[in-house]
């Protein structure tokens, strides 16, 4: 904090709290007899008779200003300066962290040590990998991982990456990226209206007899590299599969020429640098849970 600051916050407070003690005791009537005296005020009728406080009540308001001058003494509060213990919320933060890091390290470490198919089993591993997805997943894939728009789906049989043990714990470990680009200038207008069609044709869909075929040498040219000559998708890639009716953004006829027109950018972030190695096992071996 900058000195100016600094100095602000001491003599506001210092003010405040010179101010209110003033306050107190130059209104202070030590005569605890009650009178007929009144004020002089009248609300609706009602006059407010000149009474002193009653000393319990007095004595709190002093309890207060010496609780708070304390607290300002022995905590921070008064600008930068540091208080008597030196407490800062990060340190308590690094305090709980390396406590809890203690008592729950070796549990972790032994998860470490078994295969992430075998501990998902395991409901103290659930528990706890359903916290870690709840504090790290959860924003982009939902509280009950079923995805959203753009987001896939956790608890399917389908993964555009792999769903094996090692393939997930790849995903979290290094995070994905996912680029489908946009055919607008190679294919133009009409030719991404066909190549829509053929992509709907392959779920099933009533499409355009001409523009299918037309969409399917498309199709052929430019996307079987990447989603295969099946369309069933290829996880190397992370191309998803176009005939199971599962779309990540969206299936209906613009949606998907949408996806062909101007591409999809997705990623998937890496926790290798915010989440431990044990933690990422518990966390791999919750999220293949979700779908075995």
């Amino acid at each position: 904090m900058a000195s100016f600051w600094s100095y602000w916050i001491i003599i506001l407070t210092t003010i405040m709290i010179v101010g209110t003690t003033w306050v107190l005791f130059a209104n202070r009537k030590t005569d605890d007899s009650t009178t007929e005296r009144t004020t002089g005020h009248v609300y609706d009728g009602i006059e407010e008779y000149d009474n002193p406080l009653p000393a319990w009540w007095f004595y709190m308001f002093v309890i207060t200003i010496v609780w708070a001058i304390a607290y300002l003494v022995v905590y921070p509060g008064m600008g930068n300066y540091p208080g008597l213990i030196g407490w800062t919320q990060q340190g308590q933060y690094e305090a709980e962290v390396e406590a809890a890091e203690e008592r729950y390290g070796e549990m972790r470490s032994r998860y470490l040590a078994m295969p992430v198919a075998e501990i998902a089993q395991d409901p103290a591993v659930r528990k706890m990998g359903m916290r870690l997805f709840g504090n790290n997943c959860a924003q982009c894939h939902g509280a009950d991982a079923k995805g959203r728009y753009g987001f896939p789906n956790l608890t399917d049989d389908q993964w555009q990456w792999g769903s094996t043990p090692d393939a997930i714990k790849e995903t979290l470990v290094n995070g994905r990226r996912a680029v489908m680009p946009g055919w607008e200038s190679v294919l133009g207008s009409k030719g991404i209206a066909e190549a829509t069609e053929y992509v709907l044709s392959l779920n099933g869909r009533e499409t355009d007899p001409g523009k299918t075929a037309a969409g399917a040498k498309h199709y052929a040219t430019y996307c079987s590299a990447c989603h295969g000559q099946d369309a069933k998708g290829q996880e190397i890639f992370g191309a998803p599969n176009l005939t199971n009716g599962i779309w990540l953004y969206g299936g209906s006829r613009e949606q998907i020429s949408h996806t062909l027109r101007a591409g999809r950018n997705g990623v998937m972030p890496a926790f290798k640098d915010s989440l431990t190695e044990d933690k990422i096992h518990i966390l791999s071996a919750y999220v293949y849970s979700l779908s075995n």
